[in-house]
């Protein structure tokens, strides 16, 4: 019985290490919709979205009129997205990655990564309802 119950938990140990920490295709945002009042500006959407990104250690920086890069280290690893936006939709891609087993020609990535890009696109949301509204 005990031998029956170590090798169940050294299974269930595994499959939560090749499942739970295993690659999934790379999360990007598309086109997310910003609910806008006429006076809303790009700079508006870039300051909520500087504002989100810090919220959750991501360094936010203007690139040029309606594009921004985000950049975010944890532990050894880190992320690069670009983020266009205009006052009526933004989109979150990947750029680049460091640790995070990225395979371009599978266009996975680890699963941490998507879970940092959702946490992203909630805040972003979040912020956007807060300052435009």
């Amino acid at each position: 019985m005990k031998k029956l119950l170590k090798l169940s938990s050294l299974v269930g140990v595994l499959l939560f290490v090749f499942i739970g920490c295993g690659a999934a295709s790379v999360y990007n945002i598309q086109n997310n919709p910003v609910e806008v009042k006429k006076s809303t500006s790009n700079d508006d959407v870039y300051k909520a979205i500087k504002k989100a990104g810090l919220s959750l250690g991501w360094i936010v920086t203007k690139v040029k009129d309606g594009e921004a890069k985000a950049v975010i280290n944890l532990r050894t690893h880190q992320a690069i997205v670009k983020i266009d936006y205009t006052n009526t939709n933004y989109s979150i891609n990947y750029v680049n990655s460091i640790n995070l087993k990225y395979n371009m020609e599978k266009n996975t990535i680890h699963n941490n990564y998507n879970g940092w890009i959702k946490n992203l696109e909630r805040a972003i949301n979040v912020q956007l309802s807060v300052y435009i509204d």
